[in-house]
C-alpha cells in the first residue's frame, strides 16, 4: 500500500478585521459568550467580517498569493470606505453575530475579491453558491449548544451595539494549526 502524501497546504482566509476600539469591544463580547454560554469558537479568530471564506492554499507558494492579492489591490475599484456595526442578529440556531449595516462598497469589494480568486487563484466558495454574502461579525460560533443559544439570543436580541470604522484594508489570514491569525494585510488605495 503506497504511503500516504502529506497535504503541505495551510488554511488561509480573507477578511475585514475592524481596528480599535471597535475591535476590542468585539473581542470583550466574545470572551463574554465564552465565559457566560460556553462558545469558544468565535475566540479562535479575530473579530472579523469574512470576504472569503476559508480555503488551502500551498505554504511553499505562500509568496505567490500574496503577489496575486497585492495585483488584485492595485486593481481594486473600492477605495476605503466608512463601515458601520448596528445591534447583534443571529443564524438560528447558533450563530449571534454583530450585524453590518448595508454597503454597497463592501459588497461590491466581496464580489469583485471572489471573482479575482476564482478567475486567478483558482478558488471557489461552494457553499456560498445558495446563499446571498451576509457579512457580520460572530460573537457566538456554531459550537454553543442549542439551549445555551436560546438563553444567549434572548440576552442580545434588544442589546444596543454600535461602532463605525474606515475600511482601509482587508486580510489575509493563516490559520497556525490552532487558531486564525493576521498573516498580511493590504491597503486599499
Amino acid at each position: 500500500m503506497p504511503e500516504k502524501k502529506e497535504d503541505k497546504r495551510k488554511l488561509y482566509f480573507i477578511g475585514i478585521v475592524p481596528p480599535s476600539p471597535v475591535f476590542e469591544e468585539a473581542l470583550k463580547i466574545k470572551q463574554y459568550v465564552y465565559a457566560q454560554y460556553g462558545s469558544k469558537g468565535a475566540l479562535k479568530s479575530p473579530p472579523h467580517i469574512t470576504l472569503h471564506m476559508p480555503f488551502k492554499w500551498d505554504e511553499l507558494k505562500e509568496e505567490k498569493l500574496v503577489d496575486l492579492l497585492n495585483e488584485f489591490v492595485s486593481e481594486c475599484p473600492i477605495k476605503p470606505f466608512a463601515l458601520r456595526l448596528k445591534s447583534f442578529d443571529c443564524f438560528e440556531p447558533r450563530v449571534i453575530f454583530i450585524a453590518v449595516e448595508k454597503s454597497e462598497s463592501l459588497l461590491v469589494l466581496q464580489q469583485e475579491l471572489n471573482r479575482f480568486c476564482k478567475t486567478n487563484l483558482n478558488l471557489f466558495n461552494a457553499t456560498y453558491k445558495e446563499h446571498a454574502y451576509h457579512p457580520h461579525l460572530t460573537v457566538a460560533f456554531r459550537d454553543l449548544k442549542k439551549p445555551d443559544f436560546y438563553k444567549a439570543w434572548s440576552e442580545f436580541k434588544d442589546k444596543p451595539f454600535e461602532g463605525n470604522f474606515l475600511v482601509n484594508e482587508f486580510v489575509l489570514l493563516k490559520h497556525n494549526g490552532q487558531v486564525w491569525e493576521k498573516f498580511i494585510s493590504f491597503p486599499l488605495k
